[in-house]
């Protein structure tokens, strides 16, 4: 059986360009079939219309990413997709964490990242290449602390019931520095550390985001506050790569690959 999946992107969080990546990492994969919607940038009810295509095809799981699926247009399609017979999962940043009372009572599943933050979002700091750093930064801490392994695994777990014939499991799941480590299988003490590190510290970059960007009005305060929370990011990445480079030099390295069929194959040293 190739299993269908819907993945609709509503605005950008770090996860959001490389969550479909994740599943099929060599595109050889033929249990299933993806296929992924955007509204780009925005995020507001205009953009609704990113739906049209889900409710007129069928798909056998949807994957909904945005940031704060609890407010505006995000909240609007979640009102949306529960009208929708398919299994469906909600995957958002921390501020999302307000909507997971609403979310179960829509009956749809969610994947809430503390570490993927908001970007300093203000004009006089912004550009489109500091934009692109600060989501490369996201995305090396989240891809080396095992975020995006907890991710991919969760959904595996998802297309393996559905393949099955299975009901489906929805995930309740706050991704923490915990589980994203345990996840990413360190064998180093002091590599998971620094993973520890690289994760809490980027999940402290959206709480000075987004004071920088909805509770300071005057510029000099917030544009330092901004440039603050991104060398923080940048600081984070290079602590989760400290610590991939530490797996690394012991040849305790973990790799996780998707098969064919779908299985993950796995091996700690470079040449198993």
């Amino acid at each position: 059986m190739v299993v269908k999946i819907a993945i609709i992107k509503m605005g950008n969080i770090g996860t959001s360009p490389i969550l479909d990546l994740i599943l099929d990492e060599r595109a050889d994969r033929e249990d299933i079939d993806v296929r992924t919607i955007s509204s780009g940038a925005k995020m507001g009810k205009a953009q609704l219309d990113v739906l049209d295509y889900v409710k007129e095809n069928d798909f056998d799981l949807i994957l909904f990413i945005s940031p704060n699926p609890s407010i505006g247009g995000p909240k609007s399609a979640r009102e949306i997709l529960a009208e929708i017979d398919i299994p469906t999962v909600i995957i958002g940043d921390q501020p999302g964490e307000r909507a997971i009372s609403q979310i179960k009572e829509q009956n749809l599943g969610y994947i809430i990242i503390k570490a993927d933050p908001m970007i300093g979002a203000r004009r006089e700091f912004l550009d489109a290449t500091e934009m692109a750093i600060f989501n490369a930064d996201i995305m090396r801490v989240l891809a080396i602390t095992g975020v995006f392994r907890l991710i991919h695994t969760t959904i595996d777990d998802m297309v393996e019931e559905i393949k099955n014939n299975k009901n489906v499991t929805l995930p309740e799941l706050i991704v923490t520095s915990e589980n994203a480590t345990d996840a990413a299988e360190f064998k180093n003490p002091y590599a998971k550390s620094k993973a520890i590190a690289a994760y809490n510290i980027a999940s402290k970059v959206a709480e000075m985001d987004v004071e920088a960007c909805f509770k300071v009005k005057d510029p000099e305060k917030y544009i330092p506050m901004v440039c603050g929370a991104h060398e923080m990011m940048a600081t984070a990445a290079q602590l989760a790569q400290q610590a991939r480079d530490i797996e690394k030099s012991n040849d305790v390295l973990f790799r996780s690959s998707h098969k064919r069929n779908g299985d993950v194959e796995v091996k700690h040293h470079l040449m198993d």
